[in-house]
């Protein structure tokens, strides 16, 4: 399956692979596509879509079993509060659904924010841009392609 997402990376020859897993439905959760995909949980990366006040629309990556620190995000985005968009609006302003959202290709370039954890690893994982599929890639090549800023956004979940 070629997403726009992997076309992209194509286009910038930058290697990648592309690996797909039965999606549920019932629990679209990073937890459990880092499972399917057979990744640690902090290796795959979930993207979510936030609006600051100032800038408008953003894009955060994080480790999936990590949940956005909202304060330092807007510390580093130029705003004085974010706060995430309903998931109504999600597939309006970037063309992913739920559970598929790539900061690869969404319908408007916006700007990305890279947790900096993502170093640790010698590649990462973030989503196609479709459900049951995961682009596994070298960290420093998806800063690249998305001009993401790395940063330190992500914090642990509180239970």
């Amino acid at each position: 399956m070629k997403t726009n997402a992997a076309r992209i990376l194509d286009g910038l020859k930058f290697t990648y692979e592309l690996r797909e897993y039965e999606v549920d439905e019932t629990d679209l959760s990073a937890q459990n596509v880092a499972e399917k995909v057979g990744m640690p949980d902090a290796q795959v990366f979930k993207t979510l879509v936030v609006k600051g006040d100032k800038t408008g629309i953003i894009m955060a990556c994080i480790p999936g079993a990590t949940e956005l620190d909202l304060k330092a995000l807007a510390a580093v985005s130029g705003n004085k509060k974010v706060e995430m968009v309903s998931l109504k609006e999600v597939q309006p302003l970037t063309g992913y659904v739920r559970g598929g959202v790539s900061p690869l290709g969404p319908k408007k370039r916006y700007p990305v924010f890279l947790d900096k954890s993502a170093a640790n690893w010698q590649v990462i994982a973030v989503s196609a841009g479709v459900r049951g599929c995961q682009i596994i890639l070298a960290p420093e090549h998806l800063a690249q392609a998305v001009k993401a800023q790395v940063c330190p956004i992500a914090r642990d979940c509180k239970d």
